[in-house]
C-alpha cells in the first residue's frame, strides 16, 4: 500500500504543476461533464442541453489538439560533453574562483576565500515575502521535462528553498543579509536542471541552451545567484564521522535521479522552509545554523542517525554545481556520538527508503587527504580507490572541503 500512495502522490504532483498552467482545457473538460450531467436527469430544456454538450465537446476537442500540438514542439538532447567552462569565467565578485572538474562525476565552482568567510563570517539571511515563481518560458517545458527526468523514478513536488545572494568575504563591515526564497522541487527541474538538455524547437529548429541564456551575464560571466532567474535551489551535503573513526557513506538507490547507484555523503538533499525554523517554532535568522538544520536533518533521514547522537556540526565550504544550473552547495562535516558497529544496522527513514539503499562504514585520512590537495594533488587522485570509484561529486566536494578546512584552520571549532 505504500507504494501505491507514493506513486499516487507523484502522479498528483506532476498533474498539479502541469495543469496549473493548462486550465482552459480543464474548463472545457468540466463544460462537457456538466452537459452529460444536465441530459440525464430531465428532459425540460433537452435541446438547450445537448447544443451546449455539443459545444463542449467541440471547445475540448480544439483544446486538447492546441495543446498536444504545444507540448509537441519541443525536442531534446543530453549534453554529454563537459561543462565549457573556458566560454563562461567565474563571476568577478567570486575572489580566487575556479572550476574544479572530476571526470564522469561534473563540475562545480569552488573559491578557497568563500570557505574561510563561511569559517569566520557570520552571515545573516531573510526570506523572501513572495515564493518563487518559474518564468513562463521554463514553465512551458513542464510537460516535457518532468516525465523525461522521472524515466521511471518518482518525483514529489516538495517545498525546497531558494537562494538570492552568496557568502562572499567582507571586509570592514558585517555582510549584507542572504536573501532566500520559498519554492517548489518541479520549480528546480524546470529551471537549474535543463542546464543537462538542449531543447529544439520542433517547427523553427531554433536552439535553446540555458547555459547560455540564463547562466551567462551581460559580460559573458557566470551569473551570481543575486542576479539569477532560476530556483537556485540550496544544496546541503555532510559527511559524518563515527566514535571509532568511521566515514559513513550512504548508497543511493537506482531511484534517484543525480547520483543512482553511487555513494553519497552521510547526508545530502535540498534545504526546506521547516529548516528555517527553531524546535520552538522561531525563526533561524543566521545562514550556518540554517544550513547546518538541513544538514542534520537529511543525515538523520539518510543515514538512520538519532539527534542525541549528534555531537556538533561544521560548515566546511561553499560551491555551485554547473551541470546543474550553477546551483548553490554547502557542505559540512559531523561528529557523532556512536559507534560504526551499531550505525551499520541502522536503515534510512520514510520516503528516503526509496532513494538510499544502506549505509556503508569507510576509512579517510582527512588530514592526509588535505596535505596532498594542498600539494596540488588532483582531487580524485588523492583519494583512496573505492570514493575515487563510487564517490557522487557531492560526497568527493565534501571530504575536499572538510579536508582544507582541517588543513588550513585546525583550530577551528564547530559551531
Amino acid at each position: 500500500m505504500g507504494k501505491l500512495t507514493r506513486r499516487t502522490r507523484a502522479k498528483a504532483d506532476y498533474l498539479t504543476f502541469v495543469g496549473s498552467g493548462e486550465w482552459p482545457v480543464a474548463v472545457s473538460a468540466i463544460g462537457v461533464v456538466l452537459g452529460v450531467v444536465t441530459v440525464l436527469p430531465s428532459a425540460f430544456g433537452v435541446a438547450l442541453s445537448i447544443v451546449a454538450l455539443a459545444l463542449g465537446i467541440v471547445t475540448l476537442v480544439r483544446d486538447v489538439r492546441l495543446l498536444r500540438r504545444r507540448w509537441a514542439g519541443y525536442e531534446f538532447t543530453a549534453i554529454a560533453a563537459p561543462f565549457p567552462t573556458a566560454e563562461l569565467p567565474p563571476p568577478p565578485a567570486y575572489p580566487g574562483a575556479e572550476y574544479l572538474a572530476v571526470p564522469a562525476r561534473g563540475t562545480a565552482l569552488v573559491s578557497a576565500a568563500i570557505d574561510t568567510a563561511l569559517s569566520d563570517e557570520t552571515f545573516g539571511i531573510t526570506v523572501a515575502e513572495e515564493p518563487y515563481r518559474l518564468p513562463p518560458k521554463l514553465k512551458a517545458t513542464a510537460p516535457h521535462v518532468l516525465p523525461l527526468r522521472a524515466r521511471g523514478r518518482l518525483l514529489f513536488n516538495g517545498p525546497i528553498v531558494g537562494m538570492r545572494g552568496e557568502p562572499l568575504p567582507v571586509t570592514g563591515a558585517r555582510p549584507a543579509p542572504i536573501v532566500l526564497h520559498r519554492a517548489r522541487f518541479f520549480d528546480a527541474v524546470c529551471s537549474n536542471e535543463l542546464a543537462s538538455l538542449r531543447i529544439t524547437s520542433a517547427g523553427t529548429g531554433e536552439e535553446y541552451d540555458l547555459r547560455r541564456e540564463e547562466l551567462a551575464d551581460s559580460a559573458g560571466a557566470l551569473r551570481t545567484l543575486a542576479g539569477s532567474s532560476l530556483a537556485e535551489l540550496v544544496g546541503v551535503s555532510t559527511i559524518a564521522f563515527t566514535t571509532d573513526g568511521k566515514l559513513v557513506a550512504v548508497r543511493q538507490s537506482a531511484r534517484n535521479s543525480v547520483s543512482g547507484l553511487l555513494l553519497a555523503p552521510s547526508g545530502s538533499g535540498s534545504l526546506e522552509p521547516r529548516d528555517l525554523r527553531t524546535a520552538d517554532g522561531g525563526e533561524r535568522r543566521l545562514l550556518h545554523t540554517a544550513v547546518g538544520a538541513g544538514m542534520e536533518r537529511e543525515l538523520r533521514e539518510e543515514s538512520g542517525v538519532r539527534a542525541d547522537e549528534i555531537t556538533s556540526t561544521r560548515l566546511t565550504g561553499f560551491a555551485r554545481w554547473m551541470e546543474r544550473g550553477a546551483k548553490p552547495e554547502f557542505f559540512g562535516v559531523t561528529t557523532l556520538s556512536v559507534d560504526s558497529t551499531t550505525l551499520a544496522e541502522r536503515r534510512p527513514r520514510g520516503a528516503e527508503r526509496l532513494y538510499s539503499a544502506g549505509v556503508t562504514m569507510l576509512d579517510v585520512d582527512l588530514a592526509g587527504l588535505g596535505r596532498e590537495l594542498e600539494a596540488g594533488t588532483a582531487l580524485p587522485d588523492a583519494l583512496p580507490a573505492r570514493l575515487r570509484d563510487d564517490g557522487s561529486l557531492p560526497l568527493l566536494l565534501c571530504l575536499r572541503a572538510a579536508a582544507l578546512a582541517l588543513v588550513r584552520q585546525p583550530d577551528k571549532k564547530t559551531r
